[in-house]
């Protein structure tokens, strides 16, 4: 009898259980997923980027990537009533302070503000990033010879003074600088570069103008995200096949959707990856649009000789 005396209440008490575990848990779906932010950073707006994942039972974790930097992991995401809020460590800014991300969710759109490492307070807006998945295979068209190895016609810098030059045929930038953009913009494509650099150098293509595949003298070292040939913060090489600085290199790169294949030097060493997000130094944040192809400047010497595109019809 005493049995049949508390059944009734434990059941109560397990249903309940349950009934809140699974309003929790369609509450904490709203913010899970991958944002793309942009931050208005003293007037100027620039892209970053977020996601939110759950790690075991109930706990958020993620990663962020702001205007700069590679992603970098979040520990813990804290989310309750449609607001969100977390702290990172500082990567790129001399602070020993952490920067503090809060924002709340309505309708679909995240906005509110991020408090830097060095205590500057930054707005922000974002919305749930595209999947971009293609139903078909695409159907090539013509290959677009973007650097036509007499001048910069095509291309544009992203900084007034502009350090690019040609130099007997070979696209040439001799020290840090601006960025170069190609005038042209392309959503689904095949790429080949052929670039060199000095030693210790450091560099970068630009996919869409969005994800960096990187350039830098790692020879000797184990791939890395951050290493050549990497997809930075986030895509590792299963193999580094960089060679000396001086010697003129390839990358034979296709990007369908959110999937790219990297071939460097020969060797396939991404192979149909899918890319999380934008990786820092992005030019936007608008990942569901066609973008240019971007070449890095701002870090070290670099040259190219050849630059073609084939983009999906």
């Amino acid at each position: 009898m005493m049995m049949k005396k508390f059944q009734l209440p434990i059941l109560f008490l397990l249903t309940l259980l349950i009934s809140n575990h699974t309003v929790k848990a369609q509450e904490t779906n709203e913010i899970q997923g991958r944002w793309d932010l942009t931050v208005n950073m003293d007037g100027q707006e620039v892209p970053s980027w977020l996601e939110v994942k759950l790690s075991g039972i109930r706990t958020l974790v993620g990663y962020f990537v702001a205007h700069n930097g590679s992603a970098r992991p979040i520990s813990r995401v804290n989310y309750q009533d449609g607001e969100i809020s977390f702290s990172i460590p500082p990567q790129w800014d001399d602070s020993d302070r952490d920067m503090v991300f809060e924002g709340k969710l309505d309708g679909g759109q995240l906005s509110g503000t991020i408090t830097s490492s060095m205590g500057k307070k930054h707005s922000f807006t974002g919305e749930k990033a595209p999947l971009m998945i293609r139903e078909n295979a695409p159907k090539w068209g013509k290959t677009i010879e973007l650097f036509n190895g007499k001048n910069l016609d095509g291309w544009h810098a992203d900084k007034s003074q502009n350090q690019w030059e040609v130099i007997n045929g070979i696209l040439t930038s001799k020290e840090a600088g601006a960025n170069l953009i190609s005038d042209q913009e392309f959503e689904d494509f095949k790429l080949h570069v052929e670039f060199r650099y000095p030693e210790g150098s450091n560099s970068g293509v630009y996919l869409r103008g969005r994800y960096e595949v990187q350039i830098e003298d790692n020879k000797g070292t184990p791939p890395s995200s951050i290493y050549f040939g990497g997809v930075y913060g986030f895509l590792t090489p299963n193999e580094m096949v960089v060679k000396s600085p001086g010697v003129w290199q390839t990358f034979d790169i296709t990007l369908i959707g959110r999937r790219v294949t990297i071939v460097a030097n020969g060797k396939e060493i991404i192979c149909d990856q899918i890319i999380p997000g934008i990786t820092g130094g992005a030019l936007d944040s608008d990942e569901g649009q066609p973008g240019p192809l971007m070449l890095q400047g701002d870090h070290g010497a670099i040259e190219f000789r050849k630059i073609e595109i084939t983009p999906a019809k």
